[in-house]
């Protein structure tokens, strides 16, 4: 059973990949795989789990179910909230300010409010708001795509580099490998070329104009929003985001918790706006009714995918490998390279957390090069596939996006890049080490 549970995910991502040929939704495919994962664990537990019981197996899978929903409410908040402001024509205050057509400017502002939104957010809030972003801005379905996948790079990199920017950077923080500051002074260099290379290219490559969409395609709520009304709401939003990693530091509890406050405040603002009108079910700027567009099975693709990777962690699948790689590579440098690229498959929250357990600060101290290229690779090496990062599935779910098109596309832009941040922050330590 133990070779039966990596047969089964290895087929459940071939059929994710292949979505559009086979025509069967991810969101299905994942949820299948996460659920036949945990069964061969269970039925294999004599062999797989020396030890462990059927209670600590209901312990384990609640307490990934628990780390799995803070995810989730994180993600159906947010998208509540981007999904409200656009109700109201909130993103006209942005999308009327950039007049440009030009493909290339636009891909260097979309990359640069990307890479720095997520440092302030996070790389996933950040995707969900430059998704509808993107959406105002343009109108064929291959530009939609192309800026959709800049945005996974650009909020990717911009996250590796902050102390709130990214899960596993969070993590390291929270942990005391790593301070704030020095993550900040050490990796935003790297971070910064992970995004210009990919960008670089892109501006040789893709000339032109985009086409912006039809007043009467992004026209959809039928009551009339006052300019007040429209700016309030952006500005609540933004806010509201804004103020979910300030919770967190102020409260020490979930950020779930701070987004779902957030919603809270902006839901009773909206009813109290509009509560004048008559009550419909159907109505275009209520909550009742925004809460209807969000892409539901996106999220249970999320849910299966964490499913699936939580029982690979439990069953020490994950554990073994980051063992077989210290074991047999050794180097620091390379085994970060290839955990960064290994989190383009698996979560990177469960091998950022094996390699804290398996280095202890005795071996690696506070801000040692090894856990600020950690905090780096397993932030940014996501890019690489599209359902390698909590963006990249946000971004897919919401756009649409092909695996396979963001595969021969976007792949290749964002492993290059990824590869010159690994080679700047070896340079920077060279450099360090001889000064």
């Amino acid at each position: 059973m133990y070779i039966a549970m990596i047969v089964a995910f290895v087929i459940g991502y071939f059929f994710i990949a292949m979505e559009h040929p086979f025509k069967i939704d991810k969101a299905a495919t994942a949820v299948l795989t996460g659920v036949i994962c945990w069964v061969l664990l269970v039925i294999g537990k004599e062999t797989i789990l020396a030890g462990m019981d059927m209670e600590q197996i209901d312990a384990a899978l609640l307490e990934h179910v628990g780390e799995i929903a803070e995810i989730l409410f994180f993600l159906m908040g947010a998208m509540t909230i981007v999904e409200l402001v656009d109700a109201h024509k909130g993103f006209e205050v942005v999308t009327n300010r950039i007049n440009t057509t030009n493909r290339v400017k636009l891909l260097w502002i979309i990359s640069i409010i990307s890479f720095f939104f997520s440092a302030v957010l996070d790389n996933l809030t950040t995707s969900i708001v430059m998704a509808a972003l993107i959406r105002k801005l343009m109108r064929e379905k291959e530009d939609i795509w192309i800026f959709g996948g800049v945005v996974v790079v650009a909020a990717n990199a911009g996250g590796a580099w902050s102390p709130i920017g990214d899960v596993t950077t969070i993590m390291l923080w929270i942990g005391g490998q790593i301070t704030a500051l020095n993550i900040i002074i050490k990796v935003l260099l790297p971070s910064i070329v992970c995004l210009l290379v990919p960008l670089l290219i892109l501006s040789v490559r893709e000339k032109g104009t985009i086409e912006k969409p039809n007043g009467d395609e992004v026209e959809h709520e039928e009551h009339h929003v006052s300019s007040f009304e429209q700016k309030l709401v952006f500005w609540m939003g933004v806010l509201g985001l804004l103020f979910v990693p300030v919770f967190k530091t102020v409260t020490h509890l979930p950020p779930f918790l701070g987004m779902l406050f957030s919603l809270g405040v902006l839901w009773v603002t909206t009813e109290m706006l509009h509560r004048r009108m008559k009550p419909e079910p159907n109505h275009k700027l209520l909550v009742a009714s925004v809460i209807q567009r969000i892409d539901t099975p996106s999220v249970l693709f999320f849910l299966g995918i964490l499913l699936a990777v939580s029982s690979l962690q439990t069953a020490g699948h994950l554990a073994q490998l980051a063992l077989a790689m210290d074991t047999h590579i050794g180097n620091m440098y390379i085994i970060n390279t290839l955990i960064g690229l290994l989190s383009a498959v698996v979560d990177n929250v469960p091998l950022v957390a094996g390699a804290m357990g398996m280095y202890p600060m005795s071996v690696y101290p506070v801000d040692h090069p090894f856990w600020e290229l950690l905090a780096y690779c397993a932030g940014t090496g996501g890019s690489v596939l599209i359902i390698g990062s909590a963006a990249g599935v946000a971004i897919m779910g919401i756009l649409k996006i092909d695996f396979i098109w963001y595969l021969k596309k976007i792949s290749w832009l964002a492993l290059v890049g990824y590869l010159a941040g690994v080679l700047t922050y070896y340079f920077l330590v060279a450099v360090e080490h001889v000064g």
